[in-house]
C-alpha cells in the first residue's frame, strides 16, 4: 500500500512493456534478464518489486552492510536512480544511499555506517569503499545491474567481477541493458542462475518516434551549421553530443561567442559543476547541454527536442542511446547527425545495428568557401559567398597595388 500511494500521487496507472513483463516473475523471486531500450521505464520495472520485498522486511540493516545493491555506469544515472527510490519509497522507513566517484567520501562512509536497505553505487567507487572496509556486502540479497552493455564499455567489467565474487551465492539477480552484444550475454551468463528474459526492445532498435536527419557536411563547416541550426525556436531544449571531453568545452565555447547559453557536462567536470549544469537544463534556464557519452543514458529530463549529434560516434550502440534522450515517455523528437566525410563508415555501422538506410548512397559534402559561416549563409551557391574574389569589393588603391606587383608575381612564378 505505502508503494501504491507513491505511485497514484504521481498518476502513474498503466505499466509499461518491461513493467508489465518483468514486474510478475521479479514477485516471484525470480532473476531477470532484461533488454529494453532507454526511456522505456526499466528502473520502475526493478525498484517497485523490490521496495515491496524490503517492506516485508523487520529490523533495520545492520552496520556497514546493504540488503539490496544496484550498479549504475555512471554518476548521473546512479544519482537518477536513487531519485526513482526515494520517490517511490517516500512512504516507507528506508535507508536509501548513492556512491559514487568525483566527490568526498566522508558523507558516503557516514551513510554506509548506518546500514542502508539499497545501495546504489558506480562500480569503481565501490571498489574503493570495500577496499577501505566501510561495506560489506554479505547481507546483500538482491543485485541490479543496470545498463550492462555502457557498464562493459567503459570499463567495468572487471570491477563488476569482484564485487560479485563477493556477494551471497543465494540473492536475486537482475540484469538489464539497452543492448545484448557477444561480451554483455557472457557477463549475463556468469551472473544469472535459471534467470527469466524479457525483451521488449524490436529488431529496430532506435526510438520509433525520433525523427532521423542527417546533414553530410564538411568538418570545418560544422560550427556555423549548428550555430545556424539553433536560431530555429523550434528547438526548445537541444542536447549537443561529442566524442571528447576537449570537444564538448570547445562546442561550449564557440557557442558563448555566438551568444547561445550552453553548458558542458563530461567526465572532468566536478560533480557540483555537472549537477549545476544538469538542474538549469532540467529547469529550462538552460537550452542546450553539451555533453560526453557519459550523459548518453544518465540524463533523463522530459522534453527534450532535439539531439545534434555534432560528432557521430564510434560505436553504434551509443547512437541509439544518445538519439534516446528525445522522444520519451511517449512523445516525438528529432536526431540530427552531421557527419563529415571521415565518420561516414560510423553511419554505415549504426545503419547495419538498426537496419535503417541513414548512410545513404555517396554524400555530396558541403565544403566551405571562403569561410564557413558565410558559405552556409548564401542562398546562391558558392561562387557568390561574400568572401570569393569575383564578389569581394575592391578599392582603387587595392586595384593599383595589384597592377603594380602583378607582373612582378608572374616573372617570379
Amino acid at each position: 500500500d505505502p508503494v501504491l500511494r507513491a505511485l497514484n500521487a504521481q498518476n502513474y496507472t498503466t505499466p509499461t512493456p518491461i513493467q508489465a513483463e518483468a514486474i510478475p516473475p521479479l514477485m516471484q523471486g525470480r532473476d531477470l534478464l532484461g533488454i529494453a531500450q532507454t526511456g522505456t521505464g526499466k528502473t520502475a520495472a526493478f525498484a517497485l518489486p523490490l521496495l515491496h520485498k524490503l517492506a516485508a522486511l523487520k529490523g533495520k540493516p545492520q552496520s556497514r552492510t546493504a540488503r539490496a545493491l544496484i550498479l549504475a555506469p555512471t554518476r548521473e544515472l546512479a544519482g537518477q536512480i536513487a531519485d526513482s527510490f526515494r520517490l517511490y519509497g517516500q512512504h516507507l522507513d528506508l535507508n536509501i544511499a548513492v556512491v559514487f566517484g568525483g566527490v568526498k567520501q566522508g558523507p558516503q562512509v557516514r551513510a554506509l555506517a548506518r546500514g542502508v536497505d539499497v545501495l546504489i553505487a558506480t562500480p569503481g567507487r565501490l571498489m574503493d569503499h570495500l577496499g577501505q572496509g566501510n561495506v560489506r556486502l554479505n547481507e546483500v540479497r538482491t543485485l541490479v545491474l543496470d545498463e550492462a552493455d555502457r557498464m562493459l564499455d567503459m570499463g567495468f567489467v572487471r570491477d563488476v567481477r569482484k564485487i560479485v565474487r563477493d556477494l551471497p551465492r543465494e540473492r536475486q539477480t537482475v540484469f538489464l541493458s539497452a543492448t545484448m552484444p557477444k561480451e554483455v550475454e557472457k557477463l549475463a551468463n556468469e551472473i544469472l542462475g535459471d534467470a527469466v528474459r524479457v525483451e521488449v526492445t524490436p529488431k529496430v532498435v532506435t526510438v520509433a518516434k525520433v525523427e532521423q536527419i542527417v546533414h553530410f557536411v564538411d568538418g570545418s563547416a560544422k560550427r556555423a551549421l549548428l550555430t545556424k541550426m539553433l536560431e530555429n525556436p523550434d528547438m526548445r531544449r537541444v542536447i549537443v553530443f561529442t566524442r571528447t571531453k576537449h570537444g564538448a568545452n570547445r562546442v561550449t565555447t564557440f557557442l558563448h561567442k555566438a551568444s547561445i547559453e550552453a553548458s558542458a557536462i563530461h567526465g572532468n567536470k566536478s560533480q557540483a559543476a555537472r549537477q549545476k549544469a544538469l538542474d538549469g537544463f532540467k529547469s529550462g534556464r538552460l537550452r542546450v547541454l553539451v555533453a560526453t557519452d557519459i550523459a548518453a543514458r544518465g540524463i533523463d529530463v522530459a522534453d527534450v527536442s532535439h539531439v545534434i549529434n555534432y560528432e557521430i560516434p564510434n560505436e553504434p550502440e551509443t547512437y541509439v542511446h544518445r538519439i534516446g534522450r528525445t522522444a520519451r515517455a511517449g512523445a516525438g523528437g528529432v536526431a540530427i547527425s552531421l557527419c563529415d566525410p571521415s565518420e561516414k563508415g560510423y553511419l554505415v555501422r549504426i545503419d547495419r545495428l538498426t537496419g535503417q538506410t541513414l548512410a545513404g548512397p555517396a554524400p555530396r559534402v558541403a565544403k566551405p568557401r571562403g569561410g564557413a559561416k558565410q558559405n552556409l549563409a548564401s542562398k546562391s551557391g558558392p561562387n557568390s559567398t561574400p568572401n570569393s574574389p569575383k564578389s569581394r569589393p575592391q578599392t582603387e588603391a587595392g586595384r593599383r597595388r595589384r597592377r603594380s606587383r602583378g607582373p612582378t608575381r608572374r616573372k617570379a612564378a
